[in-house]
């Protein structure tokens, strides 16, 4: 299979799947072509929320054919990752460090701490 045909098929990861829709818990698995306008816009609202994360350690996250991520640097750096649970691995190295959830200055960030 060539690379333009691999980058066609969507793999859902377990973060796209709408685990509150009864339908959804009745099946074993999802067709991609499913409700795709909600899965999109559902990502998108991920994407936004990562990306007020993302931006402390100075990255952005953006949505890629509704298939793939792209995350970025701003030196111009980019990453291609296939979800959400591969982009903090790829976020940390892009930024040479851990992203820390419990940070106190990036809590601070946030708002969650004075």
């Amino acid at each position: 299979m060539c690379v333009l045909c691999g980058e066609l098929i969507m793999n859902v990861h377990w973060t796209d799947q709408p685990l509150h829709d009864t339908e959804y818990r009745r099946k074993t698995r999802i067709v991609a072509g499913e409700n795709q306008r909600q899965r999109r816009r559902l990502k998108i609202k991920r994407v936004a929320v990562a990306n007020k994360i993302l931006a402390f350690y100075g990255l952005k996250l953006s949505d890629w054919n509704g298939s793939k991520y792209i995350l970025s640097d701003k030196k111009g750096g980019m990453s291609v990752v296939n979800s959400l649970g591969d982009m903090w691995q790829t976020a940390s190295k892009m930024c040479h460090r851990t992203l820390d959830p419990l940070d106190p200055k990036f809590l601070q960030s946030l708002g969650g701490e004075s």
